[in-house]
């Protein structure tokens, strides 16, 4: 009980904390926060003479100085720069990841591992964000074995399972699609390399639970393969690698500042016409009223059956806090075709492209209109606004 109590106070202040950061976000990625995964007592996989911890830190390091050196205006911080650990006890640690972030004030969370697997053969990178799949248990053991299972909360208690759930029915309405954006971005990076895409991957990790901000854990590659292995150990795979992760949030620096960021002070201001002088006031001539003829009343409008609305699906391109127009020159050559939708949470208008009878149909569009907006993804929509669970 006591466990429970204390999970749920935890979610209390987390849930207002988010609220707030969901606000602040407009002031664009000012604070990045690098988490080396693992560390001292804690070394993650093991494979040919090499331990997780120190892959994790070599990337995490290397990451850090590109973007220190490319984007001067972004401060970076390190959860480690060196091979320690915080706590004795894993959950302590990754708490003590997250209260490092958090009292950073980051803007976005970057936690790097390595992956592994029985089966050697296995290969790819993947990102994972905050939530949970449908065979959260079974991935949880078959893929990430190697990682102790107490980074991940345990969803087969009931009292924390609901808690947690609660908790990701929140992060659409305060910064889910930021993380969701940035797992993209990133999968599409390394992609490019030609590395193995497995996707993006939810998950009800303890550490991004814990970080208030836009986050995401990244599996650079599976230590058990040995080809996986001798690539994430070498100067060139690492630089590779690296260097996606830079691009990747380069374009997600830009995509905040262009796109999500909308605010109506950024609107021009209308010109206000100079005064003049007053003249006298001419008293016009009275003119005879003109006969009004009676008018048909109105008839009243057939009322709407909302019961019989149903859920359609399109695909959402921006959001913002404001209003803003749908041919606004940002929609690019979708100008004119966007349409506005609302929803809760700090940004609240929502701008979509399409209207689908299902979820597939308005999924087969999605490729073609991230050649626009690559942070594209598909919405349930009912009544002009954004439903959940869909």
């Amino acid at each position: 009980m006591n466990r429970l109590l204390t999970i749920m106070l935890f979610f209390c202040l987390a849930w207002g904390i988010n609220s707030a950061q969901a606000e602040n976000t407009q002031r664009g990625v000012k604070v990045i926060v690098i988490d080396a995964g693992h560390g001292g007592y804690f070394p993650g996989a093991r494979y040919g003479g090499y331990a997780e911890k120190s892959i994790n830190l070599q990337m995490a390091l290397k990451l850090g100085a590109m973007i220190e050196e490319n984007m001067p205006d972004i401060k970076v911080v390190y959860t480690r720069k060196t091979e320690k650990h915080f706590s004795e006890n894993l959950r302590a640690d990754l708490q003590a990841r997250a209260d490092i972030a958090n009292n950073a004030g980051g803007d976005l969370f970057i936690s790097i591992h390595a992956n592994a697997h029985r089966n050697t053969g296995i290969r790819g990178v993947e990102t994972l964000i905050m939530g949970e799949s449908e065979l959260e248990t079974s991935e949880n053991e078959a893929i990430l074995f190697a990682n102790n299972k107490e980074e991940f909360l345990d969803m087969s208690d009931q009292g924390t399972a609901a808690i947690v759930r609660a908790h990701i029915q929140n992060l659409q309405f305060t910064y889910g699609e930021y993380s969701e954006v940035m797992a993209r971005l990133v999968q599409k990076h390394y992609a490019n390399l030609g590395r193995t895409n497995r996707g993006i991957r939810k998950q009800p990790l303890r550490v991004l639970y814990a970080t208030d901000m836009p986050s995401i854990l990244t599996e650079i590659g599976f230590m058990s393969n040995a080809a996986e292995l001798k690539y994430i150990t070498s100067q060139k795979g690492q630089q590779e690698l690296v260097t996606a992760l830079y691009k990747a949030v380069k374009e997600y620096v830009e995509y905040v500042r262009k796109s999500m960021l909308v605010d109506s002070a950024a609107e021009p201001t209308v010109q206000q016409k100079p005064a003049v002088e007053e003249k006298p006031a001419v008293q016009p001539t009275p003119q005879p009223k003109p006969e009004v003829k009676p008018q048909p009343k109105p008839q009243p409008k057939p009322a709407v059956d909302k019961s019989k609305s149903t859920v359609r699906y399109a695909v959402q391109v921006m959001a913002s806090k404001s209003a803003v127009s749908t041919k606004d020159s940002r929609f690019g050559s979708y100008r004119g075709k966007v349409r506005q939708v609302r929803a809760e949470g700090a940004f609240s208008y929502k701008y979509c492209v399409g209207d689908y009878a299902d979820r597939k149909s308005a999924q087969a569009a999605v490729a073609s209109i991230r050649k626009t907006f690559p942070q594209a993804f598909v919405i349930a929509v009912k009544d002009g606004k954004v439903v959940t669970n869909k």
